[in-house]
């Protein structure tokens, strides 16, 4: 299972970024596939705040644009929204001790438990996650 992190998205679609051109062909080439994409909530919820929050992006959008966006890749036979299970605490908990977490980078804890509880790969861009013990995580953005 791939599982996106909101980095990617955001960088998808605000035409601002200089990765957009990338993350847009990347999560295109995802989308268009068939293996199962998992959407954490934490993702969506934050990629709706970023690219409708004037001062966040310059690429603002409308809330109703964004929604329309999440509720097209959810039309998607293969892309699913994730939550945390019964045993995600555990998990979550390992992240946060054996990953060393502090403030900020609770978040990015959570995103790596939901990740090995759903057993899939985290894609993204941000190199922080190196840090969480057991986690599979790609940057499709870093070049070869």
């Amino acid at each position: 299972m791939i599982i996106v992190d909101v980095n990617l998205l955001i960088y998808a679609y605000d035409t601002t970024c200089p990765a957009h051109n990338q993350a847009r062909a990347w999560l295109e080439s995802v989308l268009s596939g068939d293996e199962i994409v998992g959407l954490p909530w934490q993702s969506v919820s934050a990629f709706l705040r970023i690219l409708t929050y004037p001062e966040i992006s310059r690429d603002r959008f409308s809330m109703q644009r964004a929604v329309a966006i999440v509720d097209q890749w959810l039309t998607l036979s293969h892309v699913r929204m994730l939550s945390p299970g019964e045993g995600h605490w555990a998990v979550f908990r390992g992240m946060l001790v054996e990953g060393g977490v502090r403030g900020r980078l609770t978040g990015d804890a959570a995103l790596a438990a939901l990740a090995i509880e759903h057993g899939g790969i985290l894609y993204t861009n941000d190199r922080d996650f190196a840090r969480f013990p057991g986690l599979r995580w790609v940057n499709p953005l870093q070049k070869s």
